[in-house]
């Protein structure tokens, strides 16, 4: 039993006093008095309750519609283009001197799904890819 149910307790004990007290004329009058009381506690643990859960729903709807921020600045896109150029040299000559053409396509489509992978990552709309309603927050 926690502190409010004592206290609630403690009115009806009351409102069972003065009714002994006063007599059965006050009876309504008393009665109306407790359940007012007790309409007011149900009606602040309702507000209490709205609240928590508006405030919740609140919070959720912000993390949702919160963007992801792209990890990558164009001073890395930009490096990791150089890097993939630089190692494409080597790459080519390896692929080329052991398969001859068909070691160098094999190099180089490597080369270009390594970067294909890196532009899809930090661009996730590149190829036109639209959102889902999911994603949007927009509920039907």
């Amino acid at each position: 039993m926690d502190a409010r149910d004592t206290e609630l307790k403690k009115e009806l004990d009351a409102s069972l006093h003065a009714r002994r007290e006063l007599g059965e004329e006050y009876e309504s009058a008393l009665v109306d008095s407790f359940l007012e009381k007790v309409d007011q506690r149900i009606d602040g643990a309702v507000d209490r309750r709205v609240r928590r859960q508006l405030a919740e729903q609140q919070m959720q709807t912000a993390r949702d519609s919160r963007s992801p921020r792209p990890t990558d600045s164009w001073g890395e896109r930009f490096g990791f283009g150089i890097v993939s150029l630089v190692l494409a040299v080597p790459l080519s000559a390896i692929g080329g001197g052991v398969a001859q053409l068909p070691g160098m396509l094999v190099a180089w489509a490597g080369i270009v799904g390594v970067n294909l992978v890196q532009a899809v990552r930090t661009n996730p709309d590149l190829f036109g890819r639209r959102r889902s309603s999911q994603d949007s927050g927009w509920e039907d």
